[in-house]
């Protein structure tokens, strides 16, 4: 999540493009299906072109993780970080421009639009972000704080939306998209009352203790367990079923009372939540 310095490779990617790469979109898909040849890569290969047992695709959303995790890098540093060969991961980089999930310029790759638009159609619930918008945006009000939608994802924290307050200035780490790790309060509160097989590795000893406290109170607390001057209350959502979708939280900072904000919390919570009941 931190920012990445970027480092630029040696090939210059301005250079003019082979004859096998077009400027749309079809014609990258086409070349991803050819028959592999010195310059193209077969998507129904099972291995790919670095002959390391990787599917072509396995490649193509390494480089993707490897973007977003950067923010923006060089070809050197992301071929470096997915093991690829440098010519392997600039094939792969320009064919994934072409289709707009990858844009470049002269410092680098970063995410495309094409990523971004595909990214914010997803959500856990059908009807989960138009459920949250407007309890959200009125707890927002009502508490001056910053409110969140979460889920839990590969044992860790996904922020689905942020909804700006007023006084959250110092919060600005905190974004759409950014991944936390579970231990967050919005984690926490969706571990406590998720099915006991989660990704999750070691838990503390005392996590037995402190998911039954949640799971009787309804509610998590992180008090600048994770980040500097931010505290937070989160609740859980729920669907049709009895396990939480997503959690939603308030985050603020030490001065002040969490406790103070449980209430608000919980009545938004238990709105969106009758919203994605269909109640």
């Amino acid at each position: 999540m931190a920012a990445c310095r970027a480092v630029w490779g040696e090939i210059d990617v301005n250079e003019p493009r082979r004859a096998t790469t077009t400027n749309t979109a079809a014609a990258a898909v086409r070349q991803l299906e050819r028959p592999a040849g010195p310059e193209r890569v077969a998507v129904r290969s099972p291995a790919a072109p670095d002959g390391g047992g990787r599917s072509v695709l396995e490649g193509a959303f390494g480089l993707l993780e490897a973007v977003e995790r950067a923010g923006q890098a060089g070809l050197t540093r992301l071929a470096g970080e997915c093991g690829l060969p440098k010519t392997t991961a600039y094939r792969l980089l320009e064919q994934l421009v072409v289709l707009g999930a990858v844009e470049r310029n002269r410092a680098g790759y970063r995410m495309g639009s094409r990523m971004f638009r595909l990214g914010h159609a997803w959500q856990p619930h059908p009807g989960l972000r138009s459920a949250a918008r407007e309890p959200a945006r009125r707890l927002a009000r009502v508490t001056g704080a910053r409110v969140g939608v979460n889920v839990l994802r590969e044992g860790r924290t996904l922020i689905l939306d942020w909804t700006a307050g007023a006084t959250d200035e110092a919060l600005d780490p905190l974004r759409d998209g950014v991944v936390w790790p579970w231990f967050t309060a919005a984690g926490k509160v969706l571990v406590a009352g998720a099915h006991p097989q989660l990704p999750l590795g070691p838990l503390p000893a005392s996590w037995r203790r402190e998911s039954a406290a949640i799971r009787d109170r309804g509610v998590a607390f992180d008090r600048e367990e994770l980040v500097a001057g931010a505290c937070c209350v989160a609740v859980p959502l729920y669907g049709p079923g009895r396990v939480p979708l997503a959690s939603l939280s308030v985050v603020t900072d030490p001065a002040h009372s969490l406790e103070r904000l449980v209430d608000a919390v919980q009545q938004a919570g238990r709105a969106i939540s009758a919203r994605l009941r269909g109640r």
